[in-house]
C-alpha cells in the first residue's frame, strides 16, 4: 500500500522547517567555521543542493512530479550523510585539535533539536 504523495509532501515540509535547516545552520555556524577546505566546502555545497531539492518537492504539484522529486531528494540526502559519516567527518576529527573539537562538541549540545511531534506517522506500518 503506498502513500499519498501530498501526505508526504507536507511531512518534507515539517521536517524541512523544524530540524533539517537548523541542523544544516548547526553544522555550518558551529561545526564548519574553524575549517574551511575542500571537504567542507563540499558539505555546504550539498547543504545548497539539498535545500534546492526541498523546494522542488514543495513545489511539484502533480504526484508523478513529486514522487520523481521526492527520490531525488532521498538520493541526495542519502548520498550527504553517507559524504559526512565516510569522509567530512573523519576528516575533521584529524584536523581539528582536541580542544576545537571538545568546544564544537560543547557548543553543540547547548543547541536543543525540537521534538518530532508531527501527527501523521505514515512511515509506521499498521497491523
Amino acid at each position: 500500500m503506498g502513500v499519498e504523495v501530498d501526505r508526504i509532501q507536507k511531512y518534507v515540509r515539517y521536517f524541512w522547517e523544524h530540524d533539517m535547516q537548523a541542523h544544516f545552520r548547526e553544522e555550518e555556524e558551529i561545526l564548519f567555521v574553524p575549517v574551511r577546505d575542500a571537504p567542507v566546502q563540499k558539505a555546504i555545497d550539498d547543504h545548497k543542493e539539498i535545500k534546492g531539492q526541498v523546494y522542488a518537492v514543495l513545489q511539484a504539484t502533480d504526484g508523478e512530479e513529486a514522487s520523481k522529486q521526492l527520490s531525488i531528494l532521498a538520493d541526495k540526502v542519502d548520498a550527504h550523510v553517507r559524504y559526512e559519516e565516510r569522509v567530512l567527518f573523519p576528516h575533521l576529527e584529524q584536523t581539528l585539535t582536541t580542544e576545537q573539537l571538545e568546544g564544537i562538541g560543547a557548543q553543540l549540545k547547548q543547541e536543543q533539536a525540537s521534538p518530532d511531534d508531527y501527527n501523521d506517522m505514515f512511515w509506521i506500518k499498521e497491523k
